[in-house]
């Protein structure tokens, strides 16, 4: 999900969309993955609320994937342009 747009001195500039709100946060979603199991795990839950509560944690999971893949976009892109600068000593 990177975008490529053009500077006034003719570069290119690779920027990264994130879709998550500001409030988002990785932790806390991880947290609530593992909040989720445990409870599928304790067997308190009604079968039709397994399946939701295991829905949502399918849900959690691929925000969470999504996040540490545009991350990762962005560390590969600082890494490139590290690469890139001249070295002077």
């Amino acid at each position: 999900m990177s975008k490529t747009t053009s500077t006034t001195d003719g570069s290119s500039d690779r920027r990264i969309d994130t879709q998550f709100p500001k409030d988002w946060n990785y932790e806390a979603t991880v947290a609530k993955v593992e909040g989720i199991i445990r409870q599928i795990e304790a067997g308190k839950l009604e079968l039709a609320d397994v399946f939701e509560e295991f829905t949502a944690a399918v849900e959690y999971l691929r925000q969470c994937e999504s996040f540490l893949q545009e991350r990762q976009q962005q560390m590969n892109l600082l890494i490139e342009t590290l690469a890139d600068e001249p070295t002077s000593f």
